[in-house]
């Protein structure tokens, strides 16, 4: 016999559960007002090591894992983050990272020059170190610059270091950067022990580093976060070691190709000796490649402060690329304004705007695609 349907209420009606989850939908957040600040020290396959209580004598290392509402912002070496959850850096604890905080630089790049997506490097740094050697690998001047742009960019102080001086003088190298306001170290093995520091590293292999320009680096280091950029086999995880003491691994340079080998896998912040707090060094993976796609034109002119002037006589609309036609920098670098590396600073800048195909070849050739 069928139920009559005016003796029904609401417990008889059977609710379907929402395949979406049944949880009411809000764009509210938790404040997390317990949250501790860390320091990301190194990202591992979705681990994120963080230093909190830093400088105090309560300060630990943290693992961490993003959380889902973070999933789409990248989090890398040097940026400050809120954790909540099991902070107490116990052995196999694992806390959650909920928010990456305001960042004061951030160091960027991008495959290559027409590949829209940044990829972040660095956050909170002050200094960039360009590490090339004078020889073995060669030196590129386009990625030199191209280093050069992108600190400017993010508003980080460039420092270049070259490796390896008593290989080959680097004089001509650096006549392309005299008119440039920027520090320069140059490096070599020192003679011997009185005059060296020993920089060891854990596959067994060791240098003796000029004693004058580690000092020289380090009084740059003291009180700031530094990244160390460069090809694989100039030298950057050698200084490295110099200056904080640790081993990281260490490589030789290919006799064929003339490229080094990597030996550092992901980018790592370690503190440097007997420094004020606060002084980090990271040191990252060789680069590959160095695009600036994310540069706007304007900002990459910029970076050529030697240039620049010379736009001022430039007709309304110019781009200064090898098809401006009246440019004014042709004129200004003609006239020797520029200096004797005038006109090689002038093709280094039209392959960064990368508007010419020949140029654009040529700039790949001399950057490199592997290191």
């Amino acid at each position: 016999m069928a139920r009559r349907t005016d003796s029904w209420d609401e417990s008889d009606v059977r609710i379907r559960p929402n395949k979406k989850g049944t949880r009411p939908r809000t764009k509210d957040r938790p404040a997390y007002d317990d949250a501790v600040t860390g320091r990301i020290i190194t990202v591992d396959r979705g681990r994120y090591t963080a230093v909190v209580a830093e400088g105090t004598p309560d300060e630990r290392k943290i693992i961490a894992a993003r959380a889902r509402e973070l999933r789409r912002n990248p989090v890398v070496a040097g940026d400050f983050v809120s954790l909540v959850g099991d902070v107490s850096g116990e052995p196999d604890t694992l806390a959650r990272l909920v928010k990456i905080q305001d960042r004061k630089t951030l160091l960027r790049r991008s495959a290559d020059d027409t590949d829209p997506i940044e990829r972040a490097v660095v956050a909170n740094a002050d200094t960039l170190v360009i590490v090339v050697a004078a020889a073995n690998p060669e030196p590129r001047t386009g990625f030199i610059d191209r280093a050069l742009v992108a600190a400017y960019d993010a508003g980080i102080e460039p420092l270049l270091l070259v490796t390896k001086a008593d290989v080959k003088d680097p004089a001509e190298l650096l006549s392309n950067y005299q008119h440039l306001a920027f520090p320069v170290i140059i490096s070599k093995t020192a003679d011997s022990a009185a005059s060296g520091i020993d920089a060891r590293s854990d596959d067994g292999l060791s240098a003796r580093l000029d004693k004058d320009a580690v000092s020289e680096l380090r009084a740059h280091l003291d009180g700031k976060v530094t990244v160390m950029l460069g090809h694989s086999g100039v030298g950057k995880s050698t200084m490295v070691n110099a200056l904080t003491g640790a081993e990281r691994a260490t490589g030789g340079v290919n006799a064929v190709t003339g490229r080094g080998r990597h030996t550092s896998s992901s980018a790592l912040a370690l503190k440097v000796n007997d420094a004020p707090a606060g002084s980090w060094i990271i040191d990252t993976p060789g680069i590959r490649s160095f695009g600036l796609a994310h540069v706007d034109p304007d900002r990459i002119l910029r970076s050529f402060p030697d240039l620049e002037p010379g736009t001022d006589d430039c007709e309304r609309g110019c781009k200064h690329d090898s098809s401006a036609v009246n440019c004014g920098v042709d004129a200004w670098v003609a006239a020797g304004h520029a200096g004797e590396s005038g006109p090689a600073r002038l093709a280094s800048l039209r392959r960064l705007l990368g508007t010419d195909p020949r140029m654009e070849a040529q700039d790949v050739k001399e950057l490199g695609t592997v290191s």
